[in-house]
């Protein structure tokens, strides 16, 4: 399986060789260059496997390149009820008639970032002891990939992380899980501005490919495809829990802000895992609600990105989202090419027009937004009639799920993280502080370690630099 590039401009490449990197050459994404197919045979079968054993078959196909017997002790190390809380991994629960919650936060970092970083911290800790060399990791964050990153990397030989945030845009506890730690391998940088800020920084620096060479540059964020390729497994997972044969169809509904996460699904429903439909839900930064329903992609400034209860998706132009439209206008590298170069060069695109957004509907996407008021009731409504705690996030996917819930349909909302990091969302929506592991209790209290610059490119290749 060799993986190409979405704008087309790079020979093909074996798995190996784009997992310490980011983006492609070109500055396009890299994805396989055909979805594996998953026969009705291999979908039987699969149904009985635990997690670490599912995982294996999915990644297999994926990750051609790495001999199986390391790739399943990679998997099986990874995946452990030690790490995750339990031999599930990622457990579901049922809400109700048809509704189920996939459990995502069972991780060290308390967010369904740990089910793909934890993977990624082993694989490139087993590609850089193969290699002989180090990786300079630099990622982005609007809250959780960042210190699931840190987690999954800290104390690793060969890794330094360098992770951008958005200053004073994440809530006071995601803030303290990364920047509370100490390890002389973990350097935090809050960035004056918005997640989309951060994001821009790590692909100008990718895109300086002398300086990426020379620093050993590379990526944790969902543009990075190991990471989205380790998610799709628990699309399967949580697909066999919630039926009893594999004739019948189930929705997901799905936070989305990055659009890593949903385009993990796609590629599972790609692969031919029975899913009726992909329900998108956004907060108030609503640009890729509005593609799915009008055609149009704005994204939109700083400035204009809202500072919303559900921070994390408090986003307006989405990396993962050239995946899918890659895939939309027919595995075309030039058109995925011009449409982007309109909106690097600050502008957008329309496809309403065209024969393209007329597919958007059988790749089975569906889609809508929600608001803060939205999002305390549907905490409330979640509470009062099941006794679940439910994050803010989370409350957007399953408020916007049920308005496409179909009868004879299993919906299965994704959980993003643990209410105990949106301590006040929750305050606010049921009158008391969320639960929460007690070891995690101090955590605001504890010391701090983060380097606070405006969002200049040579002052970041400048600490990139000193630090290396």
């Amino acid at each position: 399986m060799e993986n190409i590039s979405t704008r087309g401009g790079c020979p093909p490449r074996p798995f190996s060789a784009t997992l310490l990197g980011g983006l492609a050459p070109d500055g396009g994404l890299f994805l396989p260059e055909a979805y594996p197919q998953v026969s009705v045979g291999e979908l039987a079968r699969w149904r009985e496997l635990s997690y670490p054993e599912l995982a294996f078959e999915i990644i297999r196909k994926f990750a051609t390149d790495i001999p199986e017997p390391d790739l399943r002790a990679l998997v099986t190390r990874t995946y452990t009820a030690e790490v995750f809380g339990s031999p599930e991994i990622t457990p579901v629960r049922k809400l109700g008639p048809g509704l189920h919650l996939l459990g995502l936060s069972n991780g060290p970092t308390l967010a369904f970032k740990d089910i793909a970083l934890q993977l990624l911290g082993n694989l490139f800790q087993y590609a850089l002891a193969k290699a002989g060399t180090e990786l300079n990791i630099l990622g982005a964050t609007s809250g959780d990939t960042g210190s699931a990153a840190e987690y999954a990397m800290r104390g690793k030989a060969g890794v330094r992380v360098f992770m951008l945030s958005p200053h004073g845009r994440m809530s006071a506890f995601q803030r303290a899980q990364m920047y509370s730690l100490d390890d002389p391998n973990i350097f935090n940088l809050a960035i004056e501005g918005m997640f989309d800020d951060c994001q821009n920084l790590v692909k100008a620096v990718s895109h300086d490919a002398a300086f990426k060479e020379r620093h050993h540059i590379g990526t944790v964020n969902s543009i990075n495809w190991s990471r989205l390729m380790a998610q799709v497994v628990y699309y399967f997972k949580g697909y066999f829990a919630v039926t009893g044969s594999n004739r019948e169809q189930v929705s997901f509904a799905v936070p989305s802000g990055n659009f890593g996460n949903i385009c993990a699904g796609h590629v599972a429903r790609c692969m031919g895992l029975p899913i009726r439909r992909l329900i998108l839900a956004t907060n108030e930064n609503d640009v890729l609600d509005e593609f799915f329903r009008t055609g149009v992609y704005a994204p939109r400034t700083t400035e204009r990105t809202h500072a919303t209860s559900s921070p994390s998706m408090d986003i307006s132009r989405a990396s993962n989202f050239e995946r899918f439209v890659f895939d939309l206008v027919g595995r075309d590298g030039a058109v995925v090419k011009e449409l982007w170069a309109k909106v690097e060069a600050g502008g957008g695109f329309d496809l309403a027009a065209t024969p393209f957004f007329a597919r958007v509907h059988e790749f089975g996407f569906v889609s809508a937004s929600s608001s803060h008021q939205d999002r305390i009731q549907t905490i409330r409504r979640v509470w009062d009639q099941h006794g679940v705690e439910i994050d803010p996030h989370t409350a957007d996917g399953i408020k916007v799920g049920l308005e496409f819930q179909e009868e004879g349909v299993p919906l299965v909302c994704l959980e993003t993280a643990l209410p105990i990091k949106f301590e006040d969302t929750i305050l606010e929506a049921l009158g008391r502080k969320p639960a929460g592991p007690e070891s995690l209790r101090d955590l605001e209290r504890r010391p701090q370690r983060v380097t606070v610059m405006p969002a200049d490119l040579a002052r970041l290749k400048a600490f990139i630099e000193v630090h290396t």
